[in-house]
């Protein structure tokens, strides 16, 4: 989580950017009470990645529906990463590098006992889809740049 918190959007690699415009996008239609994988359907439909879009949405709607505080994702056009943005980015970091231990510990901090499986198997799925539409989520982490003082 720390490697994302407060960090600019344009440090993540182009997969990491594609994941959290899904996760705004996501909650952002909620919100709105719009379908969410109707609005994000062009998006995944344009890199190829419209496969990973229903367990997309279960795991978002898992993890909506049974958190046990109400997660905040920042507006679209936020130019850094949000603190419950970077808890999620780092969940899905650890799903995709198959480290379920750690997954399920962060998990048992966000929903409610029962919801940990099904979401761990939900996110399974879609970085299944993910991986075939060629995102790499396992090294997503940002770039940290040199800054000269």
């Amino acid at each position: 989580m720390y490697a994302f918190v407060d960090r600019p959007v344009e440090s993540l690699s182009n997969s990491g950017r594609f994941l959290l415009w899904a996760m705004r996008g996501w909650v952002q239609a909620a919100t709105r009470g719009a379908c969410p994988p109707q609005a994000l359907h062009r998006g995944f439909a344009g890199v190829r990645a419209l496969a990973a879009l229903p367990d997309f949405h279960v795991a978002m709607a898992l993890i909506a529906a049974d958190a046990h505080y109400s997660l905040e994702v920042a507006p679209m056009p936020c130019p850094r990463i949000a603190e419950d943005e970077a808890v999620l980015l780092g969940l899905w970091r650890d799903m995709s590098q198959h480290d379920g231990d750690h997954a399920r510990a962060t998990l048992a901090l966000l929903v409610e006992p029962g919801a940990i499986a099904p979401v761990v198997h939900a996110m399974d799925a879609a970085l299944a889809g993910l991986a075939s539409a060629g995102f790499d989520l396992s090294s997503f982490s940002p770039r940290m740049k040199h800054q000269d003082n």
